[in-house]
């Protein structure tokens, strides 16, 4: 029996979590919290954790994971620089597993950009758009960093290099080789991704639609099962699909 712990248990990922734990045999929910100060107890009764909450204290539970020998995957979105490097060093001592989207689609949706990106020359403009619910407090969503990414190692650049968002009034003509990010909000929207590859007299589209959070807890789960297995290392939904 596997049991999983859940980090931001009273958001809406952390409910959809215990749902999907429920769904499978040998697995158990070791518990949940949304304050750190409890976070040291779930460690203790956990095998693996799952982080759904919030970037602040993100480095200490990351410490705190790495003395216990617990692995971890970080869904969380909206991280700096400094939490990557944070990731990076706990990555040396457990398996971590970070992704801006936990969904078998829509990194399935990654790979297909990353090819497309990769065999298009740049004179082939990629968009990318997403919408979520009027809740979503970070833009672009992780899942539209995820796809910018996946482009930008395609093409072989730079995606922090390359990035147009926000654009408004005179902006002048678009960036050759840029990737561009447009973000909506509104309703109770889970998540659309849309990928566009544009050039002269021609577009392709690529897209993605949840219609429920589900999706997301059920591959966070099958993730961090998988976690459990591996040796120490920082890991994407991608090394778990076998697409690299």
């Amino acid at each position: 029996m596997t049991a999983i712990g859940i980090i931001g248990s009273q958001g809406r990922m952390g409910h959809a979590l215990v749902g999907a734990i429920g769904e499978q045999d040998g697995l158990s929910h070791a518990g949940g919290v949304d304050q750190d100060d409890n976070f040291a107890t779930l460690l203790a009764k956990s095998d693996v954790l799952v982080d759904f909450s919030v970037p602040d204290g993100l480095s200490q539970r990351l410490d705190l994971c790495a003395e216990a020998g617990k692995p971890m995957l970080i869904g969380t979105t909206g991280l700096e620089p400094a939490h990557h490097l944070s990731i990076d060093a706990a990555a040396r001592s457990i398996p971590l597993l970070q992704t801006g989207n936990t969904s078998l689609g829509v990194n399935m949706l990654a790979a297909l950009v990353k090819e497309a990106a990769a065999r298009l020359g740049d004179d082939w403009d990629i968009e990318i758009v997403e919408m979520h619910h009027r809740h979503k407090v970070d833009a672009p969503s992780g899942t539209a960093l995820l796809l910018g990414e996946a482009a930008a190692k395609g093409r072989g650049i730079n995606l922090a290099d390359h990035s147009e968002r926000g654009r408004d009034g005179q902006t002048g003509a678009r960036g050759k080789g840029a990737i561009g990010f447009a973000s909506l909000r509104g309703g109770s929207v889970a998540g659309d991704h849309h990928v566009i590859l544009a050039t002269d007299e021609e577009r392709i589209e690529l897209s993605h639609r949840a219609e429920n959070r589900m999706i997301f807890a059920r591959g966070a789960v099958k993730a961090a099962l998988w976690l459990t297995g591996q040796k120490p290392g920082r890991y994407d939904m991608t090394d778990m699909l076998g697409l690299n």
